[in-house]
């Protein structure tokens, strides 16, 4: 029991282990109980689930959890993306939403994520509350009520005709270009391929079979998980290629040439678009984690901007209570003014082919503009396993200031918002994050060239395991 504990996105487990019929449903009751006491339980709640091993069988048991506490359940007929189940949410102004996903993780993990009634990740605030009600269940079931209805519906139609209203695919058709989509043996399977379809867009979707094993790779759009889209590109002759992650909320890509665009990328590529071509204003927000080049174009455009630290939800809540324009994270989740406070990855697909088609140029042909006005950006993260205790001491250590050089590079400032994150002057970085739940020690780094990111991240890393 004490192993459920809600990280940066949701409580996360092995199937079988922790993740386990009895826990989920103990979950579900906590946040059934955080409804009837906090909220509004006449709202009802919305459950969605991906693709994983027994996603669905663990939606079906927290609907029925749910239900006889007297919430009305509204309940995916299939996999569903978790923007769409977050849509729905505010759709339907519901109480808030269950959604069954352990996004990005191999395959024998699960997770749940509760979104609140704004539609986006629940604010830690909230997540606190749901954590009291969890322990104060102590193994007992819920005080049982009259049983609501529980409905099942269809959350990606509308969720679908939502996006054709943000985003110009009769542009997109115009400019010929072909498309790979590869949504990763995830919930996204068939949403951008639906609308490419109704309009008319060339397209090949890969990974799109029903596999909760995600054969060859984990559903984490980044490499080296994107080689069988970078394949479909080569081999098909396709433009550009866009991935998304097993809960279809977070992107990835691969130009023409058959070179990864990173999220920090996309991120700036967006933030361009949404600017200069689209005209609309307000502030920025990104994580700890993330890219310089946005700071940059923040600066150019004259937009405030906001540092978080690790996690969407805190880019959520800056979105509740500002005018954020654009939010967006490390591991590709970004969010946009005018749609949701939630991250969307097949939005984001759609919205990079729009400016392809607005700048008739490809995915590369954009990163090498913003490079050529920013200078040159290459970032790269690697997780290494080392027991929780010794990742944390390491990361106290950096803090500190224990560390006056690195790879050659002398140490200019110590910032430690989350993690501990080293500066090397104006242009190059490394941060230092032990996981919250997990023996997992994070390293992130980026600088001019591949090569300096290559060797501070290798002597960190042999610093880690020493």
């Amino acid at each position: 029991m004490d192993k459920i504990k809600f990280g940066t996105d949701g409580w996360r487990g092995v199937i079988g282990e922790d993740f386990t019929f009895p826990n989920v449903r103990r979950v579900a009751a906590a946040i059934a109980q955080y409804i009837r006491e906090e909220s509004q339980p006449a709202h009802g709640l919305i459950i969605g689930y991906d693709m994983r091993f027994l996603s669905a069988e663990f939606a079906r048991a927290a609907a029925e959890v749910i239900s006889n506490a007297g919430i009305p359940v509204w309940l995916a007929h299939t996999g569903t993306p978790t923007p769409a189940v977050s849509y729905a949410v505010t759709r339907r102004k519901a109480a808030g939403a269950v959604m069954i996903t352990a996004s990005h993780n191999p395959y024998r993990w699960n997770g749940i994520k509760f979104k609140a009634p704004y539609g986006g990740s629940a604010a830690p605030a909230i997540i606190r509350r749901i954590e009291v009600h969890l322990h104060r269940l102590d193994g007992k079931s819920a005080h049982k009520r009259r049983p609501a209805p529980i409905a099942t519906v269809d959350l990606t139609a509308p969720y679908l005709d939502r996006l054709k209203q943000m985003v110009k695919l009769d542009l997109i058709r115009s400019s010929g270009q072909k498309f790979a989509i590869d949504p990763m043996y995830g919930s996204g399977r068939g949403c951008v391929a639906r609308l490419f379809d109704e309009a008319g867009i060339p397209y090949r979707e890969i990974h799109s079979e029903h596999n909760p094993l995600f054969p060859g790779m984990n559903p984490e759009p980044i490499e080296p998980h994107v080689e069988g889209l970078r394949r479909a590109v080569a081999e098909g002759g396709f433009d550009v290629g866009f991935a998304t992650d097993g809960d279809a909320d977070r992107i990835g890509a691969i130009d023409r040439t058959g070179d990864f665009i990173d999220s920090h990328k996309i991120f700036s590529i967006l933030l361009q678009h949404l600017t200069e071509d689209l005209g609309l204003r307000g502030e920025v927000v990104k994580t700890f984690s993330t890219t310089q080049m946005v700071d940059k174009l923040a600066a150019k455009h004259h937009l405030p901007l906001h540092i978080t630290p690790i996690g969407f939800k805190y880019i959520c809540e800056l979105m509740l209570t500002r005018d954020i324009l654009i939010g967006g994270e490390e591991s590709g989740g970004i969010g946009i003014k005018g749609h949701l406070p939630e991250r969307d990855g097949i939005l984001n697909s759609l919205l990079l082919a729009e400016m392809m088609a607005e700048k008739k140029k490809t995915l590369g042909e954009l990163v090498e503009d913003l490079s050529h006005e920013f200078g040159p950006h290459f970032y790269e993260r690697v997780d290494l396993e080392v027991e929780l205790a010794k990742a944390q001491r390491l990361v106290k250590q950096v803090a500190q200031g224990k560390f006056k050089k690195v790879a050659g590079l002398a140490v200019t400032a110590v910032e430690d918002l989350d993690g501990a994150k080293l500066r090397f002057g104006d242009s190059a970085w490394l941060l230092v994050r032990a996981s919250g739940t997990e023996n997992l020690l994070r390293l992130y780094s980026e600088a001019p060239t591949h090569e300096q990111v290559k060797t501070l991240l290798a002597e960190m890393t042999s610093v880690a395991k020493k």
